[in-house]
């Protein structure tokens, strides 16, 4: 891997923090801007990655399944033709048929997200938004409402705490709620520890906190769009699979990619609309010598 090239790309477009590790030991670490190891930074929709983890610990844990339809939580739905047929991995997939938007400062409550129409039929299309992750809110937090558990709660008890992972901040919308498609503030450092406990399928410190056959549904696509799983991006360079990676991205170019057959995770903080992820890579992976095929976690 050339770490140098891509850290050349990633320092023409106004950077704030670039970390690689590989096997869990950091190869290269750079800052700008005033942002350190340690200092929290936004994550955008780099948030949207936390939900497809943890609705894989919930189906797991059986709070709910990936397959069921959301109106069975949802009862206000279950009159709609449409948003009757729609299911939990329709949400996290974008493939649940709401149009574009609710991004942003224009992140719906939960209330406004339930009533939302749909423009397309469930499955059919992938459309990136914010609307589907508050209406996983809503059924969430309804699913966890006899143990008095907000979504954000469930996803600290049952992630981020066993992983050591500390969220600086959230941001909080009109209403009290916290969103789930944007508004966590991490820093580098802590962010680099969900990528490392993802890359080593759901292991963190030798105790299993998530068993790697659920974590590995977030790196699958849909039939609407191969590239997209459960809150992650998913690149494939060609049919054999090789140079495979699965990323979070957020606006601005904060991504956190995930290399399981380098056993490398990098953190990527920054401030610009110029910043291209497969630039990035190309630019990372153009020494690289080891390859072998698709085989996430």
């Amino acid at each position: 891997m050339n770490e140098e090239a891509a850290a050349d790309y990633a320092q023409r477009h106004v950077p704030h923090a670039l970390i690689i590790a590989r096997d869990g030991h950091i190869v290269l670490e750079r800052y700008a801007g005033g942002y350190t190891h340690d200092k929290p930074h936004a994550l955008y929709s780099g948030t949207k990655s936390f939900w497809g983890v943890v609705a894989a610990a919930a189906q797991e844990d059986g709070l709910l399944s990936l397959e069921e339809p959301v109106a069975q939580t949802i009862e206000e739905w279950r009159s709609d033709p449409r948003k009757s047929r729609v299911t939990v991995r329709d949400l996290l997939q974008l493939t649940s048929g709401f149009g574009f938007g609710g991004l942003g400062s224009a992140v719906p409550t939960f209330d406004k997200a339930i009533a939302t129409e749909l423009k397309n039929e469930p499955g059919r299309a992938f459309t990136y938004g914010g609307v589907p992750l508050q209406v996983f809110g809503a059924l969430l937090q309804r699913k966890l409402a006899q143990r008095r558990l907000s979504p954000h709660d469930y996803l600290r008890e049952r992630i981020l705490d066993p992983i050591g992972l500390r969220v600086a901040s959230w941001r909080t919308l009109k209403d009290g709620t916290q969103p789930l498609s944007t508004g966590a503030f991490v820093a580098a450092g802590e962010w680099l520890k969900f990528g490392e406990f993802a890359s080593a399928g759901g292991v963190h410190q030798g105790k299993a906190i998530v068993a790697a056959p659920a974590l590995a549904m977030c790196f699958q696509g849909s039939r609407a769009n191969p590239s997209y799983g459960l809150g992650f991006w998913l690149r494939q360079s060609d049919a054999a699979g090789t140079d495979a990676v699965a990323y979070a991205s957020g606006a601005g170019g904060q991504a956190m990619y995930i290399i399981p057959w380098q056993q490398t995770v990098v953190v990527r903080f920054g401030a610009s609309s110029s910043f291209r992820h497969e630039t990035f890579l190309k630019r990372l992976f153009s020494e690289a010598s080891a390859r072998r095929a698709l085989r996430f976690l």
